[in-house]
């Protein structure tokens, strides 16, 4: 049971990534899902969820309108959509999911978790 990221790479200011989060050995049904970032140096913040009922939740104001999330059952992968992207996105990206939480569950028990993975980078040059 594991999730996988990719998708990460190096961009310009204002180019576009999506990153991708398999599931391997389960799928999303019935889960919260959500991106969260961690840069250099700060704090890992969350940045975007879809809860058990399909709602979005944008953890970060700075990235409405720039970001989207969706899953594609059939695959078991979560996605993040992210466009014009700006510097201060500069980040590694972990997908965490959490059976049959809302968005606020689900930010809750991510400051408790301890095995984020190695995620995917994502760097943003000026």
């Amino acid at each position: 049971v594991q999730l996988v990221e990719s998708g990460g790479g190096l961009v310009h200011t204002g180019g576009s990534l999506k990153l991708s989060c398999t599931a391997s050995g389960f799928t999303f049904d019935g889960d919260g899902v959500g991106w969260f970032r961690q840069a250099p140096g700060k704090e890992r913040e969350g940045v975007l969820c879809l809860s058990n009922k399909n709602e979005p939740t944008y953890y970060l104001d700075s990235v409405k309108g720039r970001f989207s999330i969706f899953v594609d059952s059939a695959k078991k992968t979560l996605y993040l959509q992210m466009n014009d992207l700006k510097p201060e996105d500069t980040a590694v990206y972990d997908c965490v999911n959490l059976y049959s939480s809302d968005c606020d569950e689900l930010r809750r028990w991510a400051r408790w978790y301890t095995s984020w993975d190695q995620g995917t980078q994502v760097t943003v040059s000026s």
